[in-house]
């Protein structure tokens, strides 16, 4: 399938383009439609990304690792907002989760936790006892572009698709 200027196809033909976990996930949870399509690793993040191959940013999904403390608990979550939008993470996210305190999950944090490459991280993949949390907008995407676990490529998937991951919940999370 041909998005902007990239060529997808199945990932279950190309798992070498994905992380790991990717791979795990998608077999384990036995998600379909799930395309990949490789890119240049130095034009993953999302401004660069869409610059060179012709995808408007609403089209795509970011997904950022929170870290979330509560007293002695500390837990990590997932946040899908689309490419133009910023998660209210101190205000929506923060009181879904119940957590006292939340930030953004320190890099080294976020790629040893998750098992990906940073800029690559996906909600697909992400250990099992993780929210993910997907704002309206992107789960009404008919297809949305995210990361794959590397910076190597890209996923297209639905914003169906990604409610029905593990532990998602869908919310309002746009900061107004």
């Amino acid at each position: 399938m041909k998005f902007g200027k990239l060529n997808f196809s199945d990932v279950s033909n190309h798992f070498d383009l994905v992380a790991e976990s990717v791979e795990r996930s998608v077999k384990k949870n036995n998600l379909k439609d799930v395309l990949v399509a490789e890119i240049d690793p130095d034009l993953a993040d999302t401004a660069a990304f869409c610059a060179r191959y012709g995808v408007a940013q609403k089209d795509g999904a970011n997904c950022v690792i929170v870290k979330a403390i509560r007293g002695e608990r500390t837990w990590f979550a997932a946040v899908l907002v689309d490419g133009d939008s910023r998660a209210d993470i101190n205000g929506v996210v923060r009181k879904h989760l119940d957590a006292r305190k939340i930030s953004f999950a320190p890099m080294d944090e976020a790629v040893e936790l998750t098992g990906m490459e940073f800029g690559g991280i996906t909600p697909i993949g992400l250990p099992n006892d993780w929210s993910i949390l997907v704002d309206e907008a992107v789960a009404k995407l008919p297809h949305a572009i995210i990361g794959s676990g590397v910076r190597k490529s890209k996923l297209l998937v639905s914003g169906e698709l990604l409610t029905s991951l593990p532990n998602a919940t869908v919310l309002d999370l746009v900061k107004k």
